[in-house]
């Protein structure tokens, strides 16, 4: 019974520390940092539409980064969420900023970024056409 009990705590305190890593490492900010400026670097590289965003583009970038991107996808591409690569083809501004305060039914939540935030962040997805 003592080599059993002994197993059972080492495999315990390896999965407390695994679990305590993981959350280091989602909530610090060189890690989340790294993230933002390689993909800031590829837009500026690129030479695309991103490449010429506005300071404000950029800094909606990153608020959509912050709250938006596990759903919709770093790139916009979808995943949880839907895609959002050409949603100012669908939404207006006005729209898109409506759905950001409000949410929308069958999974978008209300106010996860509000205020100026989501006014730059609106403005930044109606350009995605």
């Amino acid at each position: 019974m003592g080599k059993s009990s002994a197993y059972i705590t080492a495999i315990i305190l390896f999965l407390v520390m695994v679990v305590g890593f993981t959350y280091w490492l989602s909530t610090t900010e060189e890690h989340a940092g790294g993230n933002e400026a390689s993909h800031g670097e590829q837009a500026e590289e690129g030479g695309g539409e991103e490449g010429g965003d506005s300071a404000g583009g950029g800094e909606a970038e990153k608020v959509f980064a912050q709250n938006c991107a596990s759903c919709h996808g770093e790139n916009l591409g979808g995943g949880a969420g839907p895609a959002l690569e050409a949603v100012g083809g669908k939404y207006s501004k006005d729209e898109i900023l409506d759905i950001i305060k409000n949410g929308k039914g069958g999974g978008m939540p209300a106010g996860l970024i509000q205020g100026e935030e989501a006014e730059m962040v609106a403005a930044w997805l109606a350009e995605k056409k």
